[in-house]
Parts: C-alpha cells; structure tokens; sequence
C-alpha cells in the first residue's frame, strides 16, 4: 500500500540514541544520558499547585483555539517584562508545543516550494518538519568563529531568493546566541529582502552570560517562537507560544481550530503561574553553568579544541574529527563501551556532522561529571 512521500525524513538520531539507551538501561546496565535535551528536574511547584487546582475544580473542557485569554495575557506580560516589549495578547498563539506553533507558522507563512535559510548545524526538526510539508530548508555552512550562527555575509552567499529566515538564539545543537547587534542586522537583510523572520526562542532563560535578546527587540514584525519545556522544565505538558504579526493572527487561528482544536487546557491552568517561578528555575540554570564548566574543563584535557562554550541553552556542541571521521559509529561504541549516551552531528549537519557530536547536560552535574570522565577515557584509549 501507499506511503506518503511526506514520511520520508530523516530519522531524530537524539530519539534513536534514546531507544538504545534505553534498552541498555532494561537489561540492567547503568546509562549516562547526555544525548536528549531534557531538564532532569519536573516543573515548577507551583505550576504542579494549579493543575492539582484545575484537576479538582475545572471540567478541562476545550479551551479557544489559540489559548486561554489569562495565559495569552500572562505571556504578553513576560514579554513587558522581560524585553520591554509592548505586546497585545491578541498577538499571542498558545500551542501544542513549540513544535506545534512550527507546524502552524509554516503552514500559515509559505505554500509549497517555498525556501526557508537556516544555518547548519540546526535542530533537525526544522529540515525535516519542512520537508514533510513541501518546504525547502537551506542549510548555509555556518562558521565555528562565528559560533555557528547566521551572518549577513552568509546570506549573500545564496543562490537564489527564499521566503523565510529562520534563526535560533540560543542554539541547539551550539548553545549560541546572538548578540542584539547581530540580530537587528539579520532583521535589516530580512526586512530588505522581503523575507519573513522566524526566531526559535526556545531556550531564554537558560543563559550564561547576558541575557538573549528577542526577535521583537528589533523587529516587531518578526514571528517569536517559544514554550515551557526548556527554561521552565515543562516538557511532558506539550505546551508552546507564538508571537505572530497582526497580519497572521487570523491564518493562524483558523489553521489551529482544525489542526489541533485547542493546547492542553491542563496544562495551560498550570503555565499562568509558570512566571512567577523563577528562583526556582534559575537555580536549574546555576547547575547548568556549572555542568558546562566541567565540560569545558574535560574535553579540553581530553585534547578536544576549537571549542566554542555555550552562551546559553544546554548543549555543547564538540568536534572530534582527531577521533572519528563516522560520528554515529563512535556514539554508538561510546554507549556500549561506557555506558554515556551522546548525539552524533549527524543529526544537526549532515554535511559535515561525521566528526561531531552533541552532548546535552540538563542533568545532575555529578552525572554530567562522571559521563565527563568516561568520555575523556574513552577518548584517550580510543
């Protein structure tokens, strides 16, 4: 029988890793995870208080399409808040995960055929999503000096015109972020060219030096995306926002009305209080900051250089190229050999990813610190 040409992306390597691991972990083998990113911590206490509210006192029946009015309100908030961004809530679009405000704003911004510049390495979703929707992702070959980010200089290098820029600050799979200088110029060359800007802002909040700046900071036409699953350790509530233009809002609501109905209406109760949390969540950070020292620390004993540590997120992004040249060989024989789960680049740049790998460190520092030492023992009798 028929199957859509649509289901043939490539396959999340991070997830395949995990199924590995996992299994490794059923036959009673201890597993270090450091391949998929993932707080280790649950959500906030207090968003656990409102859902244990909600359970008791609501029907959870569907909410509107694009959100509750109190979370569309409480997100315009945080962006007067935390940017110094006047936003209408009307702007607000609550989603079924970030991954499902990709799903609405492609489908809402570009017709297939349409091309979408990125720079690789990138989050692979991003290449497969738009794949399965028609869409072309062009992936530009960004550079370790400029910490793996867009440059105008690197746009120029294209081809032939595309209809969508898509940035990511913080980064993943590199935990780099733009300064705002660089944003506002890649928001010039969008605006100049008559490209849509997408901004993945998924991991604010999780930063280590000055805080990230957004899209809307310097361009307020741009379209924001951004969830609770990262910073505020909500992964398994499935629950996102999107900041569209004015001109998006109803495109949008009429695609979510029939592609998702509504977001989960608990885990919209909990997120209103999601905010108010923070000295909770920034002490996750702290224990990230200090993963990501020891990783540093590690992989350059190790002999692993050119290394760019993370301004933000929970990923380093290393290259092995003086180990491997088959970066999903040496994950795979790392796992067996040690028991530390990683990523193979492959998953986030196909074209050179055969000597890089991600290693994710939401986790304890202690595990992170041990996973450290077996990679650099790995790599030394390797």
């Amino acid at each position: 029988m028929k199957i859509s040409a649509r289901a043939g992306v490539a396959p999340f390597l991070a997830m395949d890793v995990l199924a590995r691991a996992n299994a490794r972990a059923a036959a009673g083998d201890q597993v270090l995870h450091l391949e998929v990113g993932q707080p280790s911590t649950g959500a906030p206490s207090k968003v656990i208080a409102a859902a244990q509210a909600a359970l008791a006192s609501d029907k959870l029946g569907y909410t509107e399409a694009l959100g509750t009015k109190m979370l569309r309100a409480r997100i315009a908030q945080h962006y007067r808040e935390q940017y110094s961004v006047e936003l209408d809530p009307k702007r607000v679009v609550v989603t079924t995960g970030s991954s499902g405000g990709f799903v609405l704003g492609f489908l809402a911004m570009f017709d297939p055929g349409d091309r979408i510049a990125m720079a690789a390495p990138a989050y692979p979703a991003y290449r497969n999503l738009l794949m399965a929707l028609g869409l072309e992702a062009v992936e530009l070959q960004a550079r370790a000096e400029d910490r793996w980010q867009m440059t105008p200089a690197l746009l120029e290098t294209l081809e032939r015109p595309v209809q969508g820029l898509l940035l990511a600050s913080p980064a993943n799979p590199t935990g780099a972020v733009l300064t705002k200088s660089e944003l506002a110029a890649l928001a010039d060359w969008a605006r100049n060219n008559r490209v849509r800007l997408l901004s993945d802002e998924i991991y604010h909040g999780i930063e280590f030096g000055p805080r990230a700046t957004s899209a809307l900071e310097v361009d307020d036409g741009a379209i924001v995306f951004n969830g609770f699953s990262k910073y505020f350790c909500m992964t398994g509530w499935r629950l996102g926002w999107m900041v569209v233009p004015p001109d998006l809002e109803r495109p949008v609501e009429r695609l979510a009305q029939n592609l998702h109905i509504a977001a989960p209406t608990l885990a919209q109760q909990g997120a209103v209080v999601a905010f108010d949390c923070r000295d909770e969540l920034d002490a996750n950070v702290r224990r990230y900051a200090a993963s990501r020292n020891v990783l540093t620390e590690t992989l350059t004993r190790a002999g692993v250089t050119g290394l760019v540590p993370p301004d933000g997120a929970f990923y380093f992004y290393a290259d092995l190229g003086f180990a491997t040249n088959d970066s999903i060989d040496w994950c795979a024989r790392l796992l067996d050999a040690t028991g530390v789960a990683a990523t193979p680049g492959m998953d986030f740049d196909p074209a050179r990813g055969n000597h890089t790998i991600r290693l994710a460190f939401p986790g304890s520092t202690e595990e992170v610190t041990e996973a450290a030492k077996r990679i650099e023992n790995f790599l030394q009798r390797n």
